[in-house]
């Protein structure tokens, strides 16, 4: 396994063109690989609209779909492993909001479908409800990559503090999180939760945002963040499209855990967690 591993967080702006999109999703790519990542992170929904009404529109299935085609070829080319943050998947049952993740390739080594769908009502601000489109995931997901293991959510499953300890607890030292939090939620929570997260884990937390984009109907927060095991921010964006570069060495998840043996420490004698295996 590789200690050492550069990220490259592709903060793109989303627009209603679905060409268009994987079109600069593939320039960011090149450009991370220019600067020596290992691992490029897309955003959620970075092919489509964060929009009930665009999800069936812009929908593709696994096994014909010209965006997972572009970022495996991708992969390919350029040597690098990709998370290509999340696509209205199409399916015999409906539509999931799905995270495929590449090796360097080009081959999928695991997807992610989004478990906790977003279903808000907050008066006189923002209310959404995915599941008046989309299907809910059954599964947590922990991808073997070269790297060691990475557990995947996205977006609102960070909010679920049971998820992410479960993914440390398989041994995942690296939580990816594509997510789209809004104007509403993104300042209020988006950096408390990611900090918290790592915190509570002791694990590294990477959350890749779309850029803001005034013109559409569902306005991103942004600010894509890397955060450390000891809860420090090691990088950041802004609401603008950029791409943010972090350098993440995961022999600092041991240390800190001996320094500070919080999973250690857990009592299990008392209370413990279930999951489906």
């Amino acid at each position: 396994m590789n200690s050492k591993i550069k990220l490259a967080l592709c903060q793109m702006k989303v627009v209603d063109n679905k060409e268009h999109n994987i079109k600069k999703a593939l320039e960011m790519i090149k450009e991370s690989s220019d600067h020596s990542a290992d691992l490029v992170i897309l955003p959620e929904m970075f092919n489509c609209p964060y929009e009930n009404s665009k999800f069936e529109e812009y929908s593709e299935t696994f096994d014909e779909s010209p965006t997972l085609a572009a970022i495996s070829a991708a992969a390919s080319e350029f040597k690098i492993h990709i998370i290509a943050g999340s696509i209205p998947e199409k399916t015999e049952e409906g539509i999931y909001n799905t995270s495929f993740i590449f090796d360097d390739n080009g081959e999928i080594i695991g997807f992610h479908r989004k478990m906790h769908l977003f279903d808000i009502d907050i008066p006189g601000r923002i209310t959404f409800k995915e599941s008046d489109v989309l299907k809910p995931g059954q599964e947590i997901t922990v991808v073997e990559t070269k790297f060691g293991k990475i557990g995947i959510g996205i977006c609102y499953d960070m909010r679920f503090p049971e998820l992410s300890r479960i993914m440390a607890l398989q041994g995942a030292n690296i939580l990816v999180f594509p997510g789209a939090f809004n104007l509403t939620t993104g300042p209020a929570h988006w950096e408390t939760l990611i900090r918290t997260r790592a915190i509570d884990n002791q694990v590294f937390i990477v959350a890749a945002s779309p850029a803001s984009n005034k013109n559409s109907n569902y306005v991103a927060y942004g600010h894509s963040m890397v955060c450390d095991p000891w809860g420090e921010i090691i990088s950041k964006g802004n609401f603008e499209e950029s791409i943010i570069y972090a350098e993440l060495d995961q022999n600092k998840v041991n240390n800190i855990r001996e320094e500070l043996p919080v999973l250690k420490n857990r009592r299990t004698d008392i209370y413990h967690l279930n999951w489906n295996k």
